[in-house]
């Protein structure tokens, strides 16, 4: 299944840095398949997936119909020592994990 190839990809981002949709999308197999992945993620349940890694390209948080889904994403990638611009976004020449 290719949530299971994603699942697998997001599995190896290291803790304190971050990979783009589309990386993950590349590293699963499924180049241009960004949007697969949010979809993937979206459907997670509580797991054990550190689904907080996964941002968009311009280093921001994608926004979800769920509450609060931002400010709790921000804080998991906070405490793991990811830090955030002033205008919300995360430096990715500095935290974007390269594979």
């Amino acid at each position: 299944m290719k949530f299971e190839t994603i699942y697998a990809a997001v599995k190896k981002i290291p803790r304190g840095k971050v990979a783009t949709y589309g990386q993950v999308a590349r590293l699963a197999g499924l180049p241009r398949r960004a949007r697969l992945v949010g979809y993937a993620l979206s459907a997670l349940e509580k797991s054990g997936i550190p689904w907080h890694r996964v941002i968009n390209a311009q280093g921001r948080i994608s926004g979800r119909s769920e509450p609060m889904f931002e400010d709790e994403q921000r804080g998991l990638l906070e405490r793991e020592g990811v830090v955030f611009t002033r205008g919300g976004r995360v430096p990715l020449a500095r935290f974007q994990w390269r594979a």
